[in-house]
């Protein structure tokens, strides 16, 4: 069984944190998993469309790519409420007490 060439990019990325095309391309070249330009940039383009990556134009010829990773946010007025809708619920049943 092998490994989609996608999750292949995807691992090199995430493994480096931050890249560019040209050494992500060598990487993936020294792992021997040789591919075309067209194919290596529809990849990229997939992934970044998937919302795994973040491309960004460093200059003319390189590209800087990283992992995309989305922070949540807690909002203290949600967690309040559910802790107070836990501790109600928990004081519905008889005999309880804490």
């Amino acid at each position: 069984m092998t490994i989609p060439l996608k999750n292949v990019v995807l691992d090199k990325i995430s493994e480096s944190g931050s890249l560019t095309d040209s050494e992500l391309y060598k990487a993936l070249t020294k792992d021997d998993h040789i591919i075309s330009e067209d194919k290596f940039n529809k990849i990229l383009l997939d992934l970044e469309i998937l919302g795994l990556i973040k491309v960004a134009w460093i200059t003319k010829d390189d590209r800087r790519i990283e992992v995309f990773s989305v922070e949540e946010e807690i909002d203290e007025v949600d967690q309040q409420n559910k802790e107070m809708m836990e501790k109600d619920y928990e004081a519905s049943f008889p005999g309880f007490e804490k």
